[in-house]
């Protein structure tokens, strides 16, 4: 069973728990931390979420939930291998901002890595493909509706601090 620590509106721990998967109470907030893996060279890591996941076979970045004790950082570290194998320590992801969603707060970061799928190992259950996309391969998955829409905020939000992240590394 996993447990995740409940925040306050102003996002100050309030010293109580969560248990996944049950109706968060008023007033209580979650953490999310996420992740937007880059290569260098114009294109970023997806996933594509399970036929038993919420949005199924729809693509994605890489996240999900801060586990009671840990923080963004940590968590979005662990979530990252688990749902593609890679290892990245926790000061290696670069901060991009924090937002709310509903009762979530949710930290975006992202990470540069140069992985070729045949290394990226899939997480059974949560993920059961992955690709390197292009930014406009991106935007097409976003209009053909084969990323959730969520997914798609955040890439519109994000995507001009990506693309200069991108042509640094180019330079």
């Amino acid at each position: 069973m996993e447990y995740n620590d409940v925040y306050d509106a102003d996002r100050r721990p309030t010293g109580r728990v969560h248990r996944r998967g049950t109706r968060w109470e008023p007033g209580d907030y979650g953490l999310l931390a996420v992740c937007w893996i880059y290569d260098g060279h114009g294109k970023l890591l997806l996933t594509r979420r399970a036929r038993e996941k919420t949005y199924a076979g729809t693509w994605e970045n890489s996240g999900g939930a801060v586990q009671t004790g840990e923080d963004s950082r940590q968590a979005v570290a662990r979530e990252v291998f688990e749902e593609t194998g890679i290892r990245a320590e926790p000061a290696e992801f670069e901060f991009l901002d924090t937002g709310r969603d509903g009762q979530m707060f949710v930290d975006h970061y992202c990470l540069r890595r140069d992985t070729p799928l045949e290394k990226i190992r899939l997480l059974p259950g949560e993920t059961d493909a992955a690709r390197w996309a292009t930014f406009s391969e991106v935007e097409a998955l976003i209009e053909r509706e084969e990323m959730c829409d969520v997914i798609a905020e955040q890439f519109h939000l994000h995507k001009n601090a990506l693309l200069a992240r991108q042509v640094a590394q180019e330079k």
